[in-house]
């Protein structure tokens, strides 16, 4: 099996089982908005750091799976032209908003990478944060990257699987064990395979906390399937395990040859 046949195979461990996900009043699989948009000002981050090296005066930036912009407009500096790809336009109408109160020409892409990337232009430096953790077919998706970028790809991803936080969550309520798989590593072979390159740095990230209890409650009752009755019962057990403040992110960069 090769790298990219394991991180589907891995990937492919994180379904709900049919007889739980056929009880789900609402789809578990939910990406909320307002959980993407970006604050006024963007802590600079070692994935910024990375991107802002590569990025020359007045240069490029396209961010796939941009959500608000978080990767992009801690650019500014060097990049007057942001270019986001997403599919959602909720997304996207944030990207564009957020563009125009910076006084920064934008233009977006609705739709998945890289069904879409024929559309889009290429860039300096591509950014992808919080992104292939969704991506099962991912050679395609990194290739369509390399195709994209005239200096570097930067692309940030968690240390653990972005739902890993609520495996006690499953357990608990359903007795249901989570995987463990895929990590950072094996991004990094993928590449190997490809004849990139890569590096890989981690760090920790504070864990974004905008939304109140209640929307925590909420969210993590959709994500479990669980019906609205078991709402006290989340509350209870999201007071006695709080999810934490903090999380690992790995950032993997790779140069363009030119």
């Amino acid at each position: 099996m090769t790298s990219a046949e394991l991180w589907a195979t891995e990937l492919a461990k994180w379904a709900i089982p049919e007889e739980i996900l056929i009880q789900a009043e609402t789809s578990p699989w939910i990406h909320p908005p307002s959980l993407f948009q970006i604050p006024e000002e963007i802590t600079f981050t070692p994935s910024h750091e990375v991107a802002f090296a590569a990025l020359p005066e007045s240069g490029t930036v396209l961010d796939i799976g941009c959500g608000g912009g978080v990767a992009a407009f801690a650019l500014i500096q060097k990049s007057p032209k942001v270019i986001g790809v997403d599919h959602q336009e909720e997304m996207l109408e944030m990207f564009t908003a957020n563009a125009a109160h910076r006084n920064l020409e934008s233009e977006t892409h609705l739709g998945f990478w890289p069904a879409v990337a024929n559309e889009v232009k290429s860039a300096d430096v591509v950014t992808v944060y919080n992104v292939l953790y969704n991506v099962s077919d991912v050679l395609p998706f990194i290739q369509a990257l390399n195709q994209h970028a005239r200096k570097r790809v930067v692309i940030e991803i968690p240390a653990n699987h972005p739902l890993a936080n609520l495996s006690g969550a499953w357990k608990h309520f359903w007795n249901l064990e989570r995987p463990t798989e895929p990590t950072p590593e094996l991004l990094i072979a993928i590449l190997a395979d490809l004849g990139i390159t890569a590096h890989i740095r981690y760090w920790s990230s504070e864990v974004r906390m905008e939304v109140d209890f209640e929307q925590q409650v909420e969210f993590t009752r959709i994500r479990l399937c669980l019906p609205a009755s078991k709402a006290q019962e989340i509350r209870n057990y999201l007071n006695s395990n709080p999810l934490s403040g903090t999380k690992e992110v790995a950032t993997i960069w790779w140069d363009i040859n030119s």
